[in-house]
């Protein structure tokens, strides 16, 4: 990692605040418009706009800053141009951990009871949007937070912190992001929060785990943006495509603690060292 370059990461204040208030602003608007008792296609749309406006929120506030300093410019072109990360183990961890503990989750829940028919492939997700497919937010979504995230987000924390503790305040932090998507009628988050506190606990619990993985992946791949989309993608369609019963999501969470635990373990020097 350059040194040099990361301390230029130096307005963690300015992205932060800007990248939760202007999301708020959209999504608490657009939960308030999916609990009126009239519907209409003006509405939806309206809904469904808002939605994709506080998604790409954090994206254009990191545009900005990169665009008002051109060493921070000049970086992230490196690092979409050089691509020196794609290292075949990293990679393939990136396409298939989160599919694989997820298939072992379901196979463990097999025993407590649950049936096989979590493996069907539903071609439906369990979720619904306005105006956009949820298909297309699935995919969407992780690419655009991944140009945030890991353009600016996670260097301007690592910058002041090592990386264990950037990663812990980062979940902490998209915790709270998402809280309006709690509120938006038939939106994923509301459909967890619906299933009830175990599993909104483990949707919490979860994106810790996540995040230390994700930040694992991406230091290792020498800050490779593409891959930390790649994992949050398949993350993201992993979730999706089974009939998985939320039971299972517990599971697989457990079982992603354990990796990650391995990789804390493993890594000390990574994730603990404060020294960039």
């Amino acid at each position: 990692m350059e040194t040099n370059i990361i301390e230029k990461y130096n307005r963690p204040i300015l992205f932060y605040g800007l990248s939760l208030l202007i999301p708020w602003i959209f999504w608490f608007t657009a939960a308030y418009i999916s609990h009126l008792p009239e519907k209409n296609d003006l509405l939806d749309y309206s809904q469904g706009v808002l939605a994709i406006s506080g998604l790409l929120a954090p994206v254009f506030v990191a545009a900005y800053l990169f665009l008002s300093d051109k060493n921070l410019y000049n970086d992230l072109k490196k690092r979409f141009i050089s691509q020196k990360g794609f290292s075949p183990i990293y990679t393939f961890l990136a396409f298939s951990l989160i599919l694989i503990s997820m298939v072992i989750a379901q196979f463990i829940s097999l025993l407590f009871g649950h049936s096989i028919d979590q493996f069907n492939i539903s071609g439906t997700p369990s979720f619904t949007s306005s105006v956009f497919s949820p298909w297309f937010i699935l995919l969407f979504a992780p690419v655009v937070e991944e140009l945030a995230w890991h353009s600016y987000g996670t260097d301007t924390l690592r910058q002041r912190f090592n990386l264990f503790s950037t990663s812990m305040i980062f979940a902490l932090y998209w915790v709270f992001w998402h809280l309006p998507l709690s509120f938006i009628d038939g939106y994923y988050h509301n459909k967890v929060v619906a299933e009830g506190l175990l599993y909104f606990l483990n949707f919490v619990f979860s994106l810790f785990v996540f995040v230390v993985l994700m930040n694992w992946l991406y230091y290792k791949t020498k800050r490779n943006i593409f891959l930390t989309i790649i994992f949050h993608c398949s993350a993201n369609v992993t979730n999706e495509i089974f009939a998985t019963h939320p039971d299972s999501k517990v599971i697989q969470t457990l079982l992603l603690l354990i990796i990650a635990v391995v990789v804390l373990i493993k890594e000390k020097e990574l994730f603990f060292r404060k020294e960039l």
